[in-house]
């Protein structure tokens, strides 16, 4: 199989799909790499190591598309990309379809075979190539926040850990709404950085655990609307961490609640790259990070680990490359049928929406993926 590698085209994306230690294993399991020109290069992967771990170096995007059986990258296609892809090619990647719907489209209609990092699953019910974008943008969320939270960006001047005696000055009051993978890392640096922070989630089971991690410096409360809202509307800084795999993320905050807010408070929305959890979010890049609605200062960049993304690259790769190697071995027909985790990422083939949640998001029919 030849494994295509191309440079990200998102704004400020920098990770790469492949390190160079990723394609010296696909070259030693008998596969192909080829990688576009300067795919690595802001991470530290210069095009010398990938030639050196056994990749062909191409110039072009074109040339990686056009040749490669499996594309192996990071984000979803950015619209200049959907031309070049080619009917029965494997794209592994982050797709977020579900807001996203004139991508779906164009995958359906290249006939594109689409794993989605996001929904490919482990024996625990968990989510592995996901958690550890989770875990950096659950990380960086409240340092973000806390930025947005200054003057100069709009922000209501509140300092996030507060100030300590004497000079006793009250933390800012920081919401998380959902406590997996995004919401606990939230959870965890608020708390390091000083502030109270009010975690909320639908799970008392989760709740609970987290409770006792924290050892009484946060406190949690089960996702109840009139809780949630009156919450909402005294906190300084609000981060949603909500998924439901596969679908819209759910709006939970709606202007009304915006406007009980005080204005300059902040809101960081991690479900972003599946549609937000408030009806004013909307998709902003590294470039241009904030905008003001209702008197709010909203964070809704869609791929937030990529401010950060040389461990990014690191930890996502850990992750994904025994599944690209499996694909190589075995191709996407054996590899899914031998492992269900697998075929669970698996979300267009032939023309079809093969993943349930998809197609009751995305209102097509479902279609079981069908090998032969």
């Amino acid at each position: 199989m030849i494994v295509g590698c191309p440079r990200e085209t998102k704004n400020h994306e920098y990770r790469v799909g492949l390190t160079p230690a990723g394609v010296a294993q696909i070259v030693g399991a008998g596969g192909t790499a080829i990688v576009e020109a300067n795919a690595g290069a802001r991470v530290g992967f210069a095009d010398a190591d990938y030639i050196k771990a056994g990749a062909r170096i191409a110039a072009t995007p074109a040339e990686v598309y056009g040749t490669a059986d499996m594309i192996v990258k990071v984000k979803e296609l950015q619209p200049a990309e959907f031309a070049l892809t080619h009917p029965g090619q494997i794209l592994f990647g982050y797709h977020h379809f579900a807001p996203e719907p004139r991508l779906l489209q164009a995958m359906l209609d290249a006939g594109v075979s689409c794993i989605a990092y996001e929904t490919v699953s482990d024996a625990d019910g968990g989510l592995p190539l996901l958690a550890p974008m989770s875990c950096i943008a659950g990380r960086l969320a409240p340092q973000v926040g806390a930025w947005a939270l200054q003057m100069a960006n709009g922000g209501s001047g509140v300092l996030l850990g507060g100030v300590p005696a004497p000079n006793l000055v009250a933390p800012a009051k920081v919401v998380v709404i959902g406590a997996g993978s995004v919401g606990a890392n939230a959870t965890q640096i608020a708390v390091g950085m000083g502030a109270a922070v009010t975690l909320f989630d639908r799970s008392r089971a989760r709740l609970a655990d987290l409770a006792e991690y924290h050892r009484g410096r946060i406190a949690t409360a089960v996702a109840e609307p009139e809780a949630l809202a009156r919450s909402i509307a005294g906190a300084d800084l609000v981060i949603g961490a909500v998924l439901v795999p596969g679908k819209s993320a759910p709006h939970l905050i709606d202007r009304a609640l915006l406007r009980r807010m005080r204005p300059g408070s902040v809101l960081v929305d991690v479900a972003i790259d599946q549609g937000g959890v408030s009806e004013t979010s909307r998709p902003t890049s590294h470039t241009e990070p904030l905008y003001v609605e209702e008197g709010i200062v909203h964070y809704c960049v869609t791929n937030m680990p990529a401010a950060v993304a040389r461990t990014a690259t690191l930890a996502l790769t850990q992750a994904t490359l025994p599944h690209v190697l499996a694909l190589v071995g075995r191709g996407l027909a054996a590899a899914c049928t031998a492992n269900p985790h697998l075929a669970a990422g698996l979300q267009t083939h032939r023309g079809g929406v093969c993943h349930r949640a998809l197609a009751e998001d995305s209102g097509r029919p479902f279609v079981a993926a069908a090998f032969d």
